[in-house]
């Protein structure tokens, strides 16, 4: 008799989806926490540039803009990765496997993380104009 490995309870138990969901949370959370900070501190340059400079404001808001797109892309992957988990079927079968959620815990976090250093990095440059 052949060895199939453990059986299919062990590998897609029922919180493999959390962690599933964990990645989408960390994905929207962080890129959108990136999105506001660098949204923040560059916003507090354009009001400073238009009490000396009025007449390049409109060149210090492009920052602005660049930080607000980091956050639509982490509600684009978390929409993404949040679509591709399965529900369990009716029968109490799960086929949403522990890999697969950790595999979107780490694309979410890869998402999350690098986004929320972006709008940082976005906020310092567009700071110093």
């Amino acid at each position: 008799m052949i060895d199939q490995g453990p059986p299919l309870d062990a590998q897609c138990p029922s919180w493999a989806a959390s962690l599933g969901y964990m990645g989408v949370a960390a994905a929207v959370c962080l890129s959108n926490c990136g999105s506001a900070m660098g949204t923040w501190k560059a916003g507090t340059s354009v009001i400073n540039t238009g009490i000396r400079h009025p007449s390049s404001v409109m060149k210090n808001v492009i920052p602005i803009v660049m930080a607000g797109v980091i956050g639509i892309y982490g509600l684009i992957v978390g929409v993404i990765i949040g679509q591709s988990v399965t529900k369990p079927s009716n029968d109490r079968e799960n086929s949403y496997s522990t890999y697969t959620g950790m595999a979107h815990l780490c694309a979410g976090l890869c998402c999350g993380v690098s986004g929320l250093a972006a709008g940082l990095c976005i906020g310092i440059v567009g700071d110093y104009g």
